[in-house]
C-alpha cells in the first residue's frame, strides 16, 4: 500500500506524469501500429514516388511512395523490441561479469576486473561498431553488439555496488555462518543492489534506442525489406534537399522514445530512493501543547523557542523533534542526554542549519547571537559557529590532507592566502594539542589515531572565532583515557575562546560534571531543564541516574535497566510518551501531555504530573577508569 502511494504521488509529478505519458504511447504504438497500419506503410504508390508533406501523405512519401508518417509508426514495435532486448542482454551480462571476480579464484577475478576496466575505457558506440563487425551485419549483429557493449558498464556499476554491500556485518555473518559464495552473492548482496541496477538498466535502454538508430543509419543494422527508425533516418536525409521533412519523423520519434526512456528511469530513481525526491507538502502543524514561555537571558547566545523537525512520509509528517525550547549563555556548558532516537542529534543539526530536504525545520523563535538563524550568512556562521562531529573519520574529506582542510575555513571566510591559512591551521592543530602539528597538518585523516582526528575537529571549529561548539557526542568508540582528554579540552577550549558548548551525549554522568545544565530529551521534547548538581525530578532522569554504574557500585546487584523501549517518532502516543514505562504513571499521564515549566522559578523546568527529587550526581567511567 505504501509503495502503491509512492508510485502515485511520483506520477503526479512533472517528469513522472511526461514518463508515463511517453512510455504508454511509444507501448502502444509498438503493439497497434503493425496491426492498424502495417498494410499501409507498405503499400507502394508509383503515382506519389518522393512528395513532400501533404494532406494524405503529411511527412512526404519515400522513393516508392510509401507514406513516411505510417512507416514511422509501424516501425516502433522492431525500433524499441531490440532495444531493449539489447538492454536485457547488456544488463544480464554485466551481472554476471560484475559477480564473477567474487565467485571465481583470486587471480581470475582479477583478470576479468582488468579485462572489464579496459573495455570500459572505451567509448560504447565505438565498442559498439567493433562488435557489429564481429557478429556480423543484420540485426542479431546490431542486438549483441550493443548489448555486450552495454554489458562493461553494468559490470562497473555491479562491481562497485557489490564492494559496498560485501563489506556489511551481515555479510560477514553469513560468510562465517558458512554460507557459500554464489548463494552469498543470491541471497545477500544482489538483492540489496538490485534498485540501482533497474534504475540504471531503464536509463539505458534509451541509450541502446539511440544506438540502435546509429547502426542502423549506418547500414550495418536492420537490413531490408525489415527498417527501423535509423534505417528511415538514412532514407531520409538521401532525399532531404526534396523533402526536408522525410528525415523529421523517424528523428522526431528516435528523440520521443529516448526521452520516454530516460523520464522513466528518473520516474523509478525517485521512487526506489537512488536520489531525493523533494515533494512540497504543508509544513507540519505546531503542537498543541506549548511549552512554558522561555525565560531568555541577557546574554544569551543561543535562544530557540518550540523547535520542530519534520520529515515526509507515505502517510503524513514524522515529527522526531516536537516543541524543544532552551537558550545557551554566553559560555556556558550544556549537555543534552537522552536515549537513542530522543532526537539531541537532530536537535543539534536543525541548530546548525544541517537539516536539509525533504526534512522541514520551524520554530517560533532560532536565534544565534541575537540573529534570526535564517537570516545569518554562510560566513557568519563559519565564524561563529563550529560542529563537532560523531565520527571524525567521515567528517574529513580522506582525500585530502588534514591542514589543507582546516586551512580552506580561514580562505573561504578569513580570505586568508594559502599561505596565511595553513600557518593558522598549523597554530590551531597545536592548540589542541596535536604533536608535531606542522608534520601532521601535511598528512592525511587516515594516518591520524581516533582521538587525533577529534582534536583536530576541534581545531577546525577553532579556525574562527566561534561563540557556539555543538559537539554531537565527540566521545563515541574513543577509548576512555581519549575520551577524557577531549572532554578536557572541549573545557579548555570554553575557557580560552570563551565559546558556549552545546554538549550531546549519552553518558549522563559525563554531561552532569562537563557542563553546568543538562536538558535531557524523550521522543523528541525536553522532559527536563536543570542545573547540574541539582536533585533530578522526572522519572526518566532519576532512570537514567539509577543506570550509571561507576567503581563503587555494588557488583552482586543486578544493573539496573529502563523496562519497555521509547515509542517510535510517528507513533508518540497522547499523553505522556513516557508514560508506558513510568512506574508512577496515572490516568492523567497518559490522556494529557504535561507542559515543560518552572514551578519554582529557579530555572530548573520539568515537564511531569508527579515529579520528585533525587539528587543529580554520579561518576563517570572516563573518571573511574583515569
Amino acid at each position: 500500500m505504501a509503495r502503491r502511494g509512492t508510485w502515485a504521488a511520483a506520477l503526479r509529478t512533472p517528469v513522472g506524469a511526461c514518463s508515463a505519458v511517453l512510455l504508454a504511447l511509444v507501448a502502444v504504438l509498438a503493439v497497434l501500429a503493425p496491426l492498424l497500419w502495417g498494410d499501409g506503410a507498405a503499400a507502394i504508390d508509383t503515382d506519389a514516388i518522393g512528395q513532400g508533406p501533404s494532406g494524405a501523405h503529411p511527412f512526404g512519401t519515400d522513393s516508392l511512395g510509401r507514406d513516411l508518417l505510417l512507416r514511422t509508426l509501424v516501425a516502433t514495435r522492431i525500433s524499441v523490441g531490440l532495444a531493449v532486448l539489447a538492454t536485457v542482454i547488456g544488463a544480464g551480462t554485466g551481472v554476471v561479469l560484475g559477480t564473477l571476480p567474487s565467485v571465481l579464484p583470486r587471480r581470475a577475478g582479477r583478470l576479468l576486473t582488468a579485462v572489464v576496466d579496459i573495455a570500459v575505457a572505451f567509448p560504447g558506440l565505438l565498442l559498439a561498431l567493433f562488435l557489429a563487425v564481429i557478429f556480423g551485419v543484420g540485426t542479431h549483429g546490431a542486438v549483441l553488439a550493443i548489448g555486450f557493449a552495454m554489458a562493461p558498464a553494468f559490470a562497473r556499476l555491479v562491481q562497485t555496488l557489490s564492494a559496498s554491500v560485501s563489506g556489511r556485518d551481515y555479510v560477514a555473518a553469513a560468510r562465517i555462518a558458512g554460507v557459500g559464495r554464489v548463494r552469498l552473492l543470491a541471497r545477500h548482496v544482489l538483492p540489496n543492489i538490485g534498485e540501482p541496477l533497474v534504475v540504471n538498466a531503464t536509463i539505458g535502454a534509451g541509450s541502446a534506442l539511440l544506438a540502435f538508430a546509429g547502426l542502423s543509419f549506418l547500414g550495418i543494422g536492420v537490413q531490408a525489406p525489415d527498417y527501423d527508425w535509423g534505417r528511415l533516418l538514412r532514407e531520409g536525409l538521401d532525399g532531404i534537399y526534396v523533402n526536408l521533412a522525410a528525415a523529421l519523423a523517424p528523428a522526431a520519434a528516435v528523440v520521443l522514445a529516448g526521452l520516454a526512456f530516460n523520464l522513466v528511469g528518473e520516474t523509478v530513481a525517485a521512487v526506489v530512493g537512488v536520489r531525493t525526491r523533494v515533494t512540497r507538502r504543508p509544513a507540519p502543524r505546531p503542537p498543541e501543547a506549548r511549552p512554558a514561555a522561555l525565560v531568555e537571558p541577557a546574554d544569551a547566545v543561543l535562544v530557540v523557542d518550540n523547535l520542530r523537525v519534520a520529515f515526509p512520509g507515505p502517510h503524513g509528517w514524522t515529527v522526531p523533534v516536537r516543541g524543544v525550547s532552551f537558550s545557551v549563555r554566553a559560555g556556558e556548558a550544556v549537555g543534552v542526554v537522552g536515549e537513542s532516537g530522543s532526537g539531541k542529534s537532530l536537535t543539534a543539526l536543525a541548530v546548525s542549519r544541517l537539516v536539509e530536504a525533504p526534512g522541514v525545520v520551524t520554530a517560533d523563535r532560532l536565534e544565534f547571537a541575537g540573529k534570526p538563524l535564517a537570516a545569518a550568512s554562510d560566513r557568519e556562521l563559519g565564524t561563529a559557529l563550529a560542529m563537532v562531529f560523531q565520527d571524525p573519520m567521515t567528517s574529513f574529506n580522506p582525500g585530502r590532507r588534514v591542514g589543507g582542510q582546516l586551512a580552506e575555513v580561514s580562505q573561504r571566510h578569513h580570505g586568508l592566502s594559502r599561505r596565511q591559512a595553513f600557518a593558522r591551521a598549523v597554530d590551531r592543530l597545536a592548540a589542541v594539542r596535536v604533536p608535531a602539528a606542522e608534520r601532521r597538518a601535511r598528512q592525511y585523516p587516515h594516518e591520524f589515531s581516533g582521538g587525533m582526528r577529534q582534536r583536530a575537529m576541534i581545531g577546525m571549529g577553532l579556525m574562527g572565532r566561534p561563540k557556539l561548539i555543538v559537539a554531537d557526542e565527540p566521545t563515541t568508540a574513543l577509548d576512555v583515557t581519549v575520551q577524557r582528554q577531549v572532554l578536557r579540552l572541549l573545557a579548555r577550549t570554553r575557557e580560552t575562546e570563551g565559546a558556549a558548548i552545546l554538549l550531546i551525549s549519552h553518558d549522563i554522568a559525563v554531561v552532569s560534571q562537563t557542563c553546568e545544565r543538562m536538558l535531557v530529551m524523550y521522543a523528541g521534547r525536553v522532559v527536563e531543564d536543570l542545573p547540574t548538581g541539582t536533585p533530578a525530578r522526572h522519572p526518566y532522569t532519576r532512570a537514567l541516574l539509577a543506570t550509571t554504574v561507576d567503581l563503587e557500585t555494588d557488583r552482586d546487584r543486578p544493573l539496573e535497566v529502563i523496562p519497555g523501549r521509547p515509542p517510535e517518532p510517528d507513533q508518540v502516543p497522547e499523553g505522556c510518551a513516557f508514560a508506558a514505562r513510568c512506574p508512577l504513571a496515572s490516568d492523567r499521564c497518559r490522556t494529557e501531555d504535561p507542559v515543560l515549566e518552572d514551578p519554582d522559578h529557579r530555572g530548573h523546568r520539568v515537564a511531569c504530573w508527579h515529579p520528585q527529587a533525587t539528587v543529580l550526581s554520579g561518576q563517570s567511567h572516563e573518571e573511574g577508569a583515569a
